[in-house]
Protein backbone atom coordinates (compact mmCIF):
# COMPACT_ATOMS: atom_id res chain seq x y z
CA UNK A 1 0.00 0.00 0.00
CA UNK A 2 1.53 3.43 -0.98
CA UNK A 3 1.17 6.53 0.41
CA UNK A 4 1.58 8.06 3.87
CA UNK A 5 -2.03 7.85 5.30
CA UNK A 6 -3.96 4.03 6.05
CA UNK A 7 -6.72 3.80 3.68
CA UNK A 8 -9.51 0.81 3.35
CA UNK A 9 -8.93 -1.40 0.69
CA UNK A 10 -11.45 -0.66 -2.80
CA UNK A 11 -12.31 -2.68 -5.43
CA UNK A 12 -9.28 -1.96 -7.31
CA UNK A 13 -7.22 -3.44 -4.38
CA UNK A 14 -9.27 -6.38 -4.13
CA UNK A 15 -8.53 -7.07 -7.79
CA UNK A 16 -4.97 -6.38 -7.67
CA UNK A 17 -4.34 -8.80 -5.28
CA UNK A 18 -5.91 -11.44 -7.35
CA UNK A 19 -4.19 -10.94 -10.65
CA UNK A 20 -1.24 -10.78 -8.26
CA UNK A 21 -2.33 -14.19 -7.12
CA UNK A 22 -3.00 -15.48 -10.51
CA UNK A 23 -0.05 -14.22 -12.48
CA UNK A 24 2.92 -16.80 -12.93
CA UNK A 25 5.18 -14.27 -14.93
CA UNK A 26 8.00 -13.43 -12.83
CA UNK A 27 7.70 -15.93 -10.37
CA UNK A 28 10.34 -19.05 -9.88
CA UNK A 29 8.43 -22.09 -9.48
CA UNK A 30 10.20 -23.69 -5.71
CA UNK A 31 8.22 -27.11 -5.15
CA UNK A 32 5.08 -28.86 -6.25
CA UNK A 33 4.00 -31.92 -5.03
CA UNK A 34 0.95 -33.25 -3.38
CA UNK A 35 -1.56 -31.04 -5.02
CA UNK A 36 1.03 -28.09 -3.71
CA UNK A 37 2.92 -25.47 -5.68
CA UNK A 38 5.18 -22.48 -4.32
CA UNK A 39 6.74 -20.21 -5.93
CA UNK A 40 9.23 -17.42 -4.98
CA UNK A 41 10.38 -14.30 -6.04
CA UNK A 42 14.52 -13.14 -6.22
CA UNK A 43 15.11 -10.71 -3.45
CA UNK A 44 15.70 -7.10 -5.59
CA UNK A 45 18.98 -5.76 -5.20
CA UNK A 46 19.34 -4.02 -1.44
CA UNK A 47 15.96 -4.24 -0.58
CA UNK A 48 14.86 -7.34 1.95
CA UNK A 49 10.98 -7.65 0.80
CA UNK A 50 10.44 -11.52 0.66
CA UNK A 51 7.69 -12.65 -1.87
CA UNK A 52 6.56 -16.10 -1.78
CA UNK A 53 3.22 -17.52 -3.28
CA UNK A 54 1.70 -20.78 -2.33
CA UNK A 55 -1.03 -22.56 -3.91
CA UNK A 56 -3.03 -26.06 -2.91
CA UNK A 57 -5.68 -28.06 -4.62
CA UNK A 58 -8.25 -29.06 -2.08
CA UNK A 59 -10.46 -31.85 -2.91
CA UNK A 60 -12.48 -32.46 0.35
CA UNK A 61 -12.90 -29.00 1.52
CA UNK A 62 -15.23 -26.06 0.32
CA UNK A 63 -14.46 -22.93 -0.22
CA UNK A 64 -17.06 -21.73 2.50
CA UNK A 65 -15.50 -23.84 4.81
CA UNK A 66 -11.84 -22.63 3.91
CA UNK A 67 -13.18 -19.16 4.60
CA UNK A 68 -14.33 -19.75 7.78
CA UNK A 69 -11.36 -21.81 8.88
CA UNK A 70 -8.81 -18.73 8.05
CA UNK A 71 -11.41 -15.87 9.65
CA UNK A 72 -12.17 -17.71 13.00
CA UNK A 73 -9.60 -16.49 15.76
CA UNK A 74 -10.82 -18.88 18.53
CA UNK A 75 -9.96 -21.78 16.06
CA UNK A 76 -6.78 -20.50 14.66
CA UNK A 77 -5.33 -20.78 18.17
CA UNK A 78 -6.11 -23.93 18.18
CA UNK A 79 -4.76 -25.22 15.22
CA UNK A 80 -1.95 -23.08 14.35
CA UNK A 81 0.94 -24.47 16.02
CA UNK A 82 3.08 -21.25 14.72
CA UNK A 83 0.83 -18.92 16.81
CA UNK A 84 2.10 -17.43 20.11
CA UNK A 85 -0.63 -14.37 20.43
CA UNK A 86 -3.28 -13.61 18.29
CA UNK A 87 -6.09 -11.29 18.76
CA UNK A 88 -8.38 -8.16 17.47
CA UNK A 89 -7.46 -4.61 18.04
CA UNK A 90 -10.55 -2.89 16.58
CA UNK A 91 -13.13 -2.85 13.84
CA UNK A 92 -13.24 -0.08 10.93
CA UNK A 93 -15.84 -0.94 8.87
CA UNK A 94 -18.23 -4.57 8.33
CA UNK A 95 -15.26 -6.28 6.50
CA UNK A 96 -12.35 -4.68 7.65
CA UNK A 97 -10.58 -4.81 11.04
CA UNK A 98 -7.32 -4.39 12.86
CA UNK A 99 -5.84 -6.93 14.80
CA UNK A 100 -2.13 -8.59 16.13
CA UNK A 101 -0.63 -11.86 15.60
CA UNK A 102 3.02 -13.09 16.35
CA UNK A 103 4.55 -16.76 15.56
CA UNK A 104 7.27 -18.76 16.65
CA UNK A 105 10.40 -18.42 13.67
CA UNK A 106 12.54 -21.52 13.04
CA UNK A 107 15.37 -21.45 15.83
CA UNK A 108 18.00 -19.54 16.48
CA UNK A 109 15.96 -16.66 14.59
CA UNK A 110 14.36 -13.85 16.92
CA UNK A 111 10.29 -14.47 16.97
CA UNK A 112 7.88 -11.89 14.95
CA UNK A 113 4.35 -10.16 15.49
CA UNK A 114 2.55 -7.71 13.29
CA UNK A 115 -0.07 -5.44 13.65
CA UNK A 116 -2.31 -5.48 10.27
CA UNK A 117 -5.51 -3.25 9.18
CA UNK A 118 -7.13 -6.79 7.27
CA UNK A 119 -9.71 -6.71 4.99
CA UNK A 120 -11.95 -8.92 3.26
CA UNK A 121 -14.24 -9.22 0.27
CA UNK A 122 -16.65 -12.04 -1.32
CA UNK A 123 -16.29 -12.30 -4.63
CA UNK A 124 -18.75 -14.37 -6.35
CA UNK A 125 -18.11 -17.73 -5.47
CA UNK A 126 -14.38 -16.80 -4.67
CA UNK A 127 -12.94 -15.16 -1.40
CA UNK A 128 -10.02 -12.58 -0.71
CA UNK A 129 -8.44 -12.07 2.96
CA UNK A 130 -5.63 -9.26 2.78
CA UNK A 131 -3.72 -7.37 5.11
CA UNK A 132 -1.01 -4.57 5.60
CA UNK A 133 0.97 -3.45 8.17
CA UNK A 134 0.03 -0.48 10.62
CA UNK A 135 0.96 1.67 13.44
CA UNK A 136 -1.70 1.61 16.43
CA UNK A 137 -0.14 3.90 19.50
CA UNK A 138 -1.41 1.02 21.78
CA UNK A 139 0.44 -1.59 20.51
CA UNK A 140 4.08 -0.91 19.51
CA UNK A 141 7.01 -2.92 19.12
CA UNK A 142 8.02 -5.32 21.68
CA UNK A 143 11.44 -5.87 23.47
CA UNK A 144 11.62 -9.68 23.05
CA UNK A 145 9.62 -9.86 19.66
CA UNK A 146 11.43 -8.40 16.04
CA UNK A 147 8.29 -6.39 14.38
CA UNK A 148 7.79 -7.81 10.88
CA UNK A 149 6.17 -5.83 8.20
CA UNK A 150 3.38 -7.08 5.75
CA UNK A 151 3.44 -4.87 2.61
CA UNK A 152 0.77 -7.01 1.32
CA UNK A 153 -0.15 -10.42 2.36
CA UNK A 154 -3.04 -12.51 2.03
CA UNK A 155 -5.39 -15.51 0.44
CA UNK A 156 -7.70 -16.34 -2.52
CA UNK A 157 -9.62 -19.05 -2.48
CA UNK A 158 -11.35 -20.28 -5.37
CA UNK A 159 -14.77 -22.30 -5.08
CA UNK A 160 -14.25 -25.32 -7.92
CA UNK A 161 -17.78 -27.56 -6.72
CA UNK A 162 -19.56 -28.18 -3.75
CA UNK A 163 -16.28 -29.89 -1.77
CA UNK A 164 -13.42 -28.81 -3.72
CA UNK A 165 -11.58 -25.24 -3.85
CA UNK A 166 -8.88 -23.89 -4.74
CA UNK A 167 -5.98 -21.88 -1.93
CA UNK A 168 -3.63 -19.39 -3.02
CA UNK A 169 -1.32 -17.70 -0.25
CA UNK A 170 0.98 -14.92 -1.40
CA UNK A 171 3.07 -12.50 1.04
CA UNK A 172 5.19 -9.79 0.32
CA UNK A 173 6.65 -9.31 3.89
CA UNK A 174 9.98 -7.46 5.30
CA UNK A 175 10.77 -9.81 8.22
CA UNK A 176 13.55 -7.05 9.00
CA UNK A 177 16.21 -8.33 9.71
CA UNK A 178 18.73 -10.09 7.60
CA UNK A 179 17.61 -13.16 7.13
CA UNK A 180 20.06 -16.48 6.16
CA UNK A 181 19.55 -18.53 3.14
CA UNK A 182 18.51 -21.39 4.64
CA UNK A 183 15.52 -19.72 6.28
CA UNK A 184 14.63 -18.72 2.82
CA UNK A 185 14.73 -21.99 1.36
CA UNK A 186 13.15 -23.43 4.18
CA UNK A 187 10.40 -21.16 4.08
CA UNK A 188 9.37 -22.39 0.23
CA UNK A 189 10.20 -25.74 0.41
CA UNK A 190 9.32 -26.94 4.12
CA UNK A 191 7.15 -24.31 6.18
CA UNK A 192 5.12 -23.11 3.27
CA UNK A 193 3.69 -26.68 2.38
CA UNK A 194 3.36 -27.92 5.86
CA UNK A 195 1.32 -24.47 6.60
CA UNK A 196 -1.12 -25.21 3.88
CA UNK A 197 -1.64 -28.66 4.25
CA UNK A 198 -2.17 -27.52 8.09
CA UNK A 199 -4.91 -25.23 6.99
CA UNK A 200 -6.22 -28.11 5.36
CA UNK A 201 -6.64 -30.79 8.17
CA UNK A 202 -8.35 -27.56 10.18
CA UNK A 203 -10.56 -27.62 7.67
CA UNK A 204 -11.53 -31.22 7.98
CA UNK A 205 -12.44 -30.90 11.26
CA UNK A 206 -13.73 -27.53 11.44
CA UNK A 207 -17.16 -28.27 11.07
CA UNK A 208 -17.76 -30.76 14.08
CA UNK A 209 -15.26 -28.18 15.97
CA UNK A 210 -17.61 -25.54 15.23
CA UNK A 211 -21.08 -27.40 16.39
CA UNK A 212 -19.27 -27.01 19.63
CA UNK A 213 -18.11 -24.03 20.19
CA UNK A 214 -20.57 -21.13 19.32
CA UNK A 215 -22.00 -22.03 15.93
CA UNK A 216 -24.05 -19.57 14.40
CA UNK A 217 -21.15 -16.91 15.59
CA UNK A 218 -19.45 -15.61 12.17
CA UNK A 219 -19.13 -12.21 12.20
CA UNK A 220 -16.90 -12.06 9.02
CA UNK A 221 -20.27 -13.10 7.37
CA UNK A 222 -22.67 -11.31 9.64
CA UNK A 223 -21.06 -7.88 10.75
CA UNK A 224 -24.30 -7.13 13.87
CA UNK A 225 -22.43 -9.90 15.92
CA UNK A 226 -19.48 -7.71 15.53
CA UNK A 227 -18.48 -6.40 19.76
CA UNK A 228 -15.47 -4.86 18.55
CA UNK A 229 -14.84 -1.58 19.84
CA UNK A 230 -14.67 1.06 16.67
CA UNK A 231 -11.14 2.55 15.52
CA UNK A 232 -10.77 5.58 13.42
CA UNK A 233 -8.28 5.60 10.35
CA UNK A 234 -7.02 8.10 11.89
CA UNK A 235 -5.19 6.41 14.87
CA UNK A 236 -3.46 4.03 12.20
CA UNK A 237 -0.51 5.33 10.34
CA UNK A 238 1.58 2.96 7.92
CA UNK A 239 4.17 1.06 9.35
CA UNK A 240 7.30 1.59 7.64
CA UNK A 241 10.11 -0.81 7.75
CA UNK A 242 12.86 1.81 8.14
CA UNK A 243 11.38 2.89 11.18
CA UNK A 244 11.86 -0.24 12.72
CA UNK A 245 14.94 -2.12 14.39
CA UNK A 246 17.33 -3.97 11.22
CA UNK A 247 18.44 -7.17 12.91
CA UNK A 248 21.12 -9.40 10.95
CA UNK A 249 20.82 -12.78 11.59
CA UNK A 250 22.50 -13.90 8.25
CA UNK A 251 25.41 -15.88 9.74
CA UNK A 252 23.15 -17.62 12.50
CA UNK A 253 23.30 -21.73 11.80
CA UNK A 254 20.04 -23.96 11.92
CA UNK A 255 19.18 -25.43 15.19
CA UNK A 256 18.81 -28.98 15.59
CA UNK A 257 14.55 -29.82 16.28
CA UNK A 258 16.29 -31.48 19.28
CA UNK A 259 17.78 -28.89 20.34
CA UNK A 260 16.54 -28.16 24.22
CA UNK A 261 15.02 -25.27 24.71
Amino acid sequence: MSGECVTIPDDRAFASFKAECLCEEGWSQTYTKGGITVWTQALEEGKSIHKIKCRMVSKDVSADTMYDVLHDIEYRRKWDTNVIETFDIGKLTVNADVGYYSWKCPKPLRNRDVVTLRSWLPMGKDYIIMNYSVKHAKHPPKKDMVRAVSIQTGYMIQSQGPNHCTLTYLAQVDPRGSLPKWVVNKSSQFLAPKAMKKINKACLKYLEWKQRHNPGFKPWLYPEQNTLPSILLSELSIQHADSLENIDESSLAEAQERDSD
